[in-house]
């Protein structure tokens, strides 16, 4: 749950608020409805496999479009680059 909140109020309700913050929620703390400051929960890093090898750590995060095989460039532009 994501809530706003004011100097003051966060000054009052810490406590209460980081409780928030704990099960998962994000806090906004505005001075003069203005964003000062976002408290949110620390991200826990994944843990890595043993075995990390470089060969494959890309996985599934490649796209292609069109044809490998086909020159990026046309042939007639071929000449115009010798």
């Amino acid at each position: 749950m994501n809530k706003t909140v004011n100097v003051a109020e966060f000054k009052d309700r810490l406590s209460e608020l980081l409780t928030l913050v704990e099960q998962g929620g994000e806090i906004v703390v505005c001075r003069r409805n203005v964003p000062l400051a976002r408290v949110e929960p620390i991200r826990k890093p994944v843990p890595r496999k043993a075995q990390h090898s470089a060969l494959g750590c890309m996985k599934g995060t490649v796209q292609i479009h069109g044809d490998l095989s086909e020159p990026c460039i046309p042939e007639a532009d071929w000449e115009m680059l010798k």
